[in-house]
């Protein structure tokens, strides 16, 4: 239920919360919400927390910061660039790269605050934020342990389908449809709103949508569109600034994550470590499973039983937090 100040949570009583901006390296403003335990003192280890991709910092993010705050961390939950109450001219758009810079951009606050010790930074990301936050460990060597819920990987999921499920012929229609599209950007100079990710149709034509999830549910939907039905669209996590809650993404988007493989360089994150949590029942389940067979010396998998993808994103009883304390203890130490 959202809250008189438009939150999907409740701010703990042993937690002071405090709205910040601060610039990536792009220029572009990113709004967040800074969350402290109430009457911090010294020097603490720091979160940056983001997720998931459509979502804004009232969501989810800012119930997991506001969880970690409680266990002693000073967290940051952010809106990406070109979303929520983030700056950026062309208004919801996802961009891989500049979602990954705006991760590293986070750092930098952080890094700045009185309250954080420098040594002990990491990053924490919800669904399909979560590869962003990987990719920018990856690259960024102040991330020193990243943890993911209920893993996406947006830039597979968009140039391969669900499962990978996209034949090539399927892949290139797409690509070609996005030429198509920045063709008809170009001459109207405005930004058309399509679907992020394109299924097909049984006939084998695209099935393009104005928006991620129906304005009502359709009787007899399948059982993902129903779960993020009853997040995004009722009132356990509706918000008005959410892109899933209420519209699309611009149509072009997918562009740049065929041009952005973000588990490129997984690799580079050794010798640090990651954590990555995935619902026993979870349709996204093999994301998590597959980035952790790339580099299982340096990256554990938690799988919880009886939690689907979207029970993750606020369900505190099953959200495995201890399991999540107890890695960023370690591995901030």
């Amino acid at each position: 239920m959202t809250t008189s100040d438009g939150y999907t949570f409740q701010l703990d009583e042993n937690v002071d919360r405090t709205p910040v901006r601060f610039k990536n390296r792009f220029g572009i403003e990113i709004a967040a919400d800074l969350y402290t335990p109430k009457n911090a003192t010294g020097k603490l280890p720091a979160l940056a927390v983001s997720g998931p991709f459509g979502a804004v910092k009232e969501q989810s993010s800012g119930l997991y910061a506001n969880e970690f705050a409680r266990r002693g961390y000073v967290s940051l939950a952010f809106d990406p660039s070109f979303s929520g109450e983030s700056g950026g001219e062309v208004r919801d758009v996802a961009a891989p790269g500049i979602y990954t810079e705006d991760y590293s951009a986070a750092v930098d606050f952080l890094g700045l605050q009185d309250l954080v010790d420098r040594e002990r930074i990491g990053a924490h990301a919800i669904c399909g934020l979560s590869g962003m936050a990987l990719t920018a460990a990856a690259a960024d060597g102040r991330i020193k342990a990243v943890a993911t819920v209920s893993m996406y990987d947006m830039s597979r999921s968009m140039s391969r389908g669900y499962k990978d499920s996209y034949t090539p012929e399927q892949r290139q229609e797409i690509v070609d449809y996005l030429g198509r599209q920045r063709w008809a950007d170009a001459e109207n100079g405005t930004f058309a709103r399509g679907s992020h990710e394109i299924p097909f149709n049984a006939d084998g034509t695209m099935a393009i949508s104005d928006r991620i999830l129906p304005e009502t549910l359709p009787e007899g939907a399948d059982p993902v569109t129903s779960s993020f039905f009853d997040y995004y669209r009722t009132e356990r996590g509706y918000h008005p600034r959410s892109v899933n809650s209420n519209t699309v993404w611009t149509a072009t988007t997918p562009q740049g994550f065929f041009a952005f493989p973000l588990m490129a360089n997984i690799g580079m994150l050794a010798p640090r470590r990651a954590l990555l949590v995935a619902g026993a029942d979870a349709h996204s389940r093999y994301y998590s499973e597959d980035v952790q067979a790339m580099a299982p010396g340096n990256i554990d998998l938690v799988i919880v039983p009886g939690a689907d993808h979207v029970d993750l994103y606020d369900r505190k009883d099953l959200i495995p937090f201890d399991k999540l304390d107890e890695f960023f203890t370690k591995n901030l130490a």
